[in-house]
């Protein structure tokens, strides 16, 4: 029989189980891929990133790869699937991180501390586009 007090089991609350610091680096793309050019940042430290949110778009250059008649280069945006806030940018646009290069710091909770080490990557799609800064468009 179980004495009164003697052991008592600790139940999380939502808000612990859910709280969690998110990375994200620059995925590889595609095999010959070294880097991106990063063309637009589309979230300011701060934001409470919902799932379809714009993060960023950037552009992936392999003409170094391979000769080619016209140079092989493709413009990407990433976006949100999960909600998030995002805490720290480690890249502007025009910066060309190679691949697996911190991007960014997400968390679960706006108040999180960011000097634990994260518990896994933010999760993200990532979309060929057109990017149209020629244009003006965003």
């Amino acid at each position: 029989m179980r004495k009164s007090g003697a052991s008592r089991i600790h139940l999380a609350s939502e808000a612990e189980l859910l709280s969690l610091l998110l990375n994200l680096n620059v995925p590889r793309i595609n095999d010959y891929m070294t880097s991106a050019r990063i063309e637009t940042v589309h979230a300011s430290v701060g934001d409470r990133l919902l799932p379809g949110a714009k993060l960023f778009d950037m552009t992936v250059d392999l003409s170094l790869a391979a000769p080619h008649d016209c140079p092989p280069i493709s413009h990407y945006r990433m976006i949100m699937r999960e909600g998030a806030y995002l805490r720290r940018l480690d890249i502007e646009p025009g910066e060309e991180p190679l691949v697996d290069a911190l991007l960014a710091l997400f968390s679960t909770d706006a108040a999180e501390p960011l000097d634990a080490a994260p518990g896994r990557p933010a999760r993200v799609a990532i979309a060929t586009i057109m990017y149209q800064s020629i244009w003006g468009g965003r």
